[in-house]
């Protein structure tokens, strides 16, 4: 079984001639200019079109989709006219297609005035009534099968498979997939290239050529996770975070730099420009790309979990590890199960008053009840045309907190005005919308839709969504607003989990009395300390936007005013945001309440708060208050947003003003005044709250197409701290040992041609034993370095002060760091601690109570193996390499757990670290395993031997033995398995070409 998946596997890499290393550029593409490159007479047809390719793009601009905004003239045309070496690779086209088997449904698709748009593998052409049937999504998945159908990365029974999707889902088929580009922000961004720089390295060694590591397909990288809320209520605000940003950050920034330089197809869009997702919706997304006269339809994956934000925008795309994205980088097809596909439908209209928050708030609930991890979600039904393509893609951006690969939205009229508003073309939305009719892939309403055949159904009244909250520690705890009081009283009661702090009754109404610079103040439970609109889950959605400003803006001329202890911020995803708020007048009065613009980036979301002020931080600490954070992300596990703030709360923007106005989530917004006006008299939650109809009226005059093209054209010129960094040259990275955020890492070392092959795991001890729910967040945070933690030695150790800790997300480049920041997160529960919470272990033979990394160590010094012990949805949560990494490195072989989010069970894989699940119905607790016992794991010697799924037998040493599934979900996670992981495997294959 492995013989024949290495070998259809090695081929791929052999077949390279297949694949364009960068889409050409046309009116509707975004192609990049990588740097110039001399060619070769001795390189093959792919590398001399290469070369030719780089040549005519070096006049172009870097950041530029591929075209001089200066000129009418595409990159396509340039390209054209520029070599007679593009006639051999038209050519080369022509005999691939000759190649492709399904080359007799290759079809024009004419222009309305003449000539023709370019040629497509036309799905209806294929006279197979299964595939009317067919999801949208699954269409997707059928036309990239057939486009690169060559029998060698893709044969024609994958295709088979696909179209015959009703009878092959349920079966759990494997197929292999290839997206069209790769989204990267600097986070997950900067140990990618990492990564490819260290393995230009190991092919250096193997005595290869180093630069066949580059990528293959469009790869943007957009830096939006490093900027911190240091400032705010400032009208400098912006200013001076970035400022503090490129200090922090100055070697992280300008090794991205160096990276795209370095290799092809790589482009970096400097700090400052907006969310990553929220700029992959506004400029980036293609809907459907044109290469060369070849249309297809888009499909991205990326390195967060909340890539799945483009989905509302018909493009197919999801989150992936960072092992995974630098595979598909390097021309690797990805390996996935043939997804099932639920189909949500949806109805009527949202009542005045509800926002698209509360609507994403229900459907995640709604998800997580029904169950969809490792599957499709399809959106449908009438109840689709009173939903924007802002509210669409709030609902898509969701997707990890219901647990689906996406949630879909197909292409239609609304996905069409959105693409003219945010200011493409109008030949290339004509285009867009002429090849996804003709290839059955566009949903117009005002025609009779045929059915379609779904995994399974569910059905939502959008008139039955109310107001609501989520938390007060995970994103699908949902409480109806009116219910929020009430349900705040429950969770200081009940005992401590994801719904309980268990304060005792005779402390519950403790207020902690302190002075806030010079000003007395006051705290208690419910107490809101941080209110942030932030995250690109609404920043993206200008209807919740301005109507977060209405808010502020009837506040103010109340006379009502935010307490000056509330850490309040606004980061919008992109510069459009201020323009429009700026454009309606609105945004002086988000100031008064001091919600200024902090900065363009990922903030509070992901865990970059900042400190509170000292006075505040006290306050919480001395009095061990429950303070709250209410903010408008997607993400609020315990720890994440700040270390002070154990109740974190998603709501909307509006009602995040207006909890920072309450000062407190215990509240009844029904019954409780929200503070006393200037008058005198007492203010209500609805003397504040916009009508659906201002709202509506506020987005229709003040959001603009204009304001969508200057602000991406501006991005193409960077600023002015990014463009004055300087960057080694060479194409091979000078690893600084001094760096603590750069450095090498060892993954490579000592590799030789020869895979390891497979491995069990022989008296391995428990390092750690977790119970249910463990993130990703508690497996490597992102967030800030505590000053007691062995990170926080090391960097001190090397000279770093405290305050230049920066956070584990922005030293992701450092595996040094990151493999002491593995199970870091200050509120882990392991069970080896008996109750206790944080991250320390029991080292087994010693009985010693440790850190985790210093219990890890402690083993592998000794030459001992360890596993982990988990419950249900291990690894849920954002996808993060450094969560498979870090294990890897702590000396861990295996995980038994009793579920695997998606993303992260396949990079432990990618690790080579062995995923195993309980039985059904059982768990460490019901086969009475404590943690104390060593554990052998009986893995076959020889790959062809292990299958995906099968049974394995855990031994350990008091005696029981136990039988378990072995999580290999496809043939070519066991090649990889083989090789010691995926990068492993692909720099022998590439190696031996």
């Amino acid at each position: 079984m492995y013989s024949n998946t290495a070998r259809k596997y090695s081929s791929s890499l052999l077949r390279a001639s297949s694949t364009i290393s960068r889409p050409l550029a046309s009116s509707s593409t975004a192609a990049h200019a990588p740097p110039c490159r001399a060619a070769s007479s001795t390189l093959s047809n792919q590398q001399r079109f290469s070369s030719t390719l780089r040549s005519v793009r070096c006049s172009v601009p870097r950041w530029s989709h591929g075209v001089d905004w200066k000129s009418p003239i595409s990159l396509t045309s340039q390209i054209r006219t520029a070599s007679p070496a593009l006639n051999g690779f038209h050519r080369k086209l022509a005999t691939m297609a000759a190649e492709n088997p399904f080359k007799g449904i290759l079809t024009g698709l004419p222009k309305p005035g003449g000539g023709e748009f370019g040629k497509f593998y036309s799905l209806p052409a294929l006279n197979d009534p299964r595939i009317d049937k067919l999801p949208y999504s699954i269409r997707i998945l059928l036309e990239s099968a057939i486009r690169n159908c060559d029998n060698f990365q893709v044969k024609k029974e994958d295709v088979e498979k696909i179209i015959d999707w009703e009878k092959s889902a349920p079966k759990l088929v494997e197929i292999p997939f290839k997206p069209a580009r790769v989204l990267l922000q600097d986070f997950t961004g900067v140990p990618a290239v990492v990564d490819l720089a260290c393995m230009r390295d190991a092919m250096n060694n193997l005595g290869s050529d180093s630069e066949k590591i580059n990528p293959l397909v469009p790869v943007d990288l957009v830096i939006d996770h490093s900027v911190q809320v240091d400032v705010t209520r400032s009208e400098n605000a912006v200013q001076a975070n970035m400022e503090l940003e490129f200090k922090r950050n100055k070697e992280r920034f300008a090794f991205l730099k160096w990276g795209s330089n370095a290799f092809d197809n790589m482009l970096v869009v400097p700090p400052g420009s907006g969310i990553v997702h929220q700029v992959n919706l506004e400029y980036l997304g293609r809907v459907v790309f044109n290469r060369e006269g070849l249309l297809y339809p888009d499909s991205v994956v990326g390195t967060d979990s909340h890539t799945t934000m483009i989905d509302g925008l018909g493009v197919a795309g999801w989150g992936v590890g960072g092992i995974e994205a630098e595979a598909a980088m390097l021309g690797q097809p990805m390996s996935m199960v043939l997804p099932g596909v639920v189909g949500f439908k949806l109805s009527g209209k949202l009542r005045n008053g509800v926002t698209a928050t509360d609507l994403v708030l229900t459907v995640t609930q709604m998800l997580r009840k029904h169950g969809v991890v490792g599957k499709f979600v399809e959106f449908y039904g009438d109840g689709m045309s009173g939903l924007s393509l802002a509210d669409r893609a709030t609902i898509a951006n969701m997707s990890p907190e219901y647990g689906a690969t996406m949630g879909f939205f197909p292409v239609d009229h609304v996905t069409l005005q959105y693409l003219k508003l945010t200011g493409r073309s109008d030949e290339t939305v004509g285009m867009v919308e002429a090849y996804l009719r003709a290839n059955h892939m566009f949903v117009d309403y005002n025609e009779p839709q045929p059915e379609k055949m779904y995994s399974s159904y569910l059905n939502l009244d959008l008139a039955d969504v109310e107001p609501c909250m989520s938390g007060p520690k995970r994103p699908h705890d949902r409480v109806p607003l009116k219910e929020m009081k009430s349900d705040w009283h429950a969770c200081l009661d009940n005992k401590v989990g994801f719904k309980g702090f268990a304060v005792p009754k005779e402390v519950q109404d403790k207020v902690a009395k302190f002075s806030f610079h010079g000003q007395p103040a006051e705290l208690k439970h419910g107490s809101v300390v941080i209110a942030a609109i932030t995250s690109c889950t609404n920043t993206s959605n200008p209807s919740v936007m301005l109507g977060a400003a209405l808010v502020a803006k009837k506040a103010s001329e109340l006379g009502l005013h935010v307490k000056p202890w509330v850490k309040t911020s606004l980061a919008p995803g992109s510069g459009v945001v201020t323009k429009y708020l700026l454009q309606s007048g609105l945004q002086k009065y988000l100031n008064q309440q001091g919600f200024n613009i902090v900065g363009y980036g990922c903030t509070t979301c992901i865990g970059n708060s900042g400190d509170l002020d000292e006075s505040v931080a006290s306050a919480i600490s001395e009095n061990d208050i429950v303070a709250a954070a209410v903010l408008s992300g997607n993400r609020n596990f315990e720890g994440r947003v700040h270390a002070l703030t154990r109740a974190n709360y998603l709501a909307s923007p509006p009602l995040v003003v207006a909890y920072a106005l309450a000062g407190t989530v215990d509240i009844d917004f029904e019954k409780d005044p929200i503070g006393v006006g200037k008058d005198g008299k007492e203010v209500y939650f609805r003397d504040i709250w916009p009508s659906n109809e201002e709202i509506a009226e506020a987005v229709q005059s003040n959001v603009l197409p204009d304001m969508f093209k200057s602000t991406y054209e501006a991005i193409t010129k960077g600023n002015t701290m990014w463009n004055e960094l300087s960057v080694p040259e060479g194409k091979l990275y000078s690893w600084d040992s001094n760096s603590t955020y750069i450095h090498e890492p060892p993954y490579f070392k000592g590799m030789t041609m020869d895979p390891p092959g497979p491995h069990g795991v022989k008296d391995a001890y428990c390092l750690l034993n977790f119970g249910d729910s463990i993130t990703t967040d508690h497996i490597s945070p992102a967030g800030s370095i505590h000053k007691d933690s062995p990170a926080a030695r090391y960097l001190m150790e090397r000279g770093v002060d405290r305050r230049d800790f920066n956070s584990y997300g922005s030293r992701r480049g450092n595996d040094e760091i990151m493999a002491r920041g593995t199970f870091a997160n200050i509120r882990i529960v392991n069970k080896l601690l008996n109750g206790e919470v944080g991250p320390k272990t029991v080292h087994i033979p010693s009985g010693e109570k440790l850190s985790v990394f210093d219990a890890a160590m402690k083993y592998k010094s000794a030459g001992e193996n360890t596993i982990i012990l988990a419950g249900a949805e291990y690894g849920s949560g954002s996808s993060r390499d450094w969560a498979a990494k870090g294990p890897m490195l702590l000396g861990v072989k295996a995980v038994i757990a009793k579920s695997f989010e998606r993303i992260h069970r396949s990079n432990l894989v990618g690790m080579g670290i062995v995923p195993l699940c309980f039985k059904a119905g059982e768990d460490a607790d019901t086969l009475g395993l404590t943690g104390h016992e060593r554990y052998t794991i009986d893995l076959p010697e020889n790959i062809s031997d292990i299958r995906p799924g099968q049974d394995v037998t855990v031994r350990t040493d008091t005696g029981k033995s136990f039988t378990c599934v072995v999580r290999f979900d496809t043939e070519v996670e066991l090649a990889y398995f083989n090789h010691g992981g995926i990068l492993h495997y692909v720099i022998r294959q590439l190696s031996k070409h």
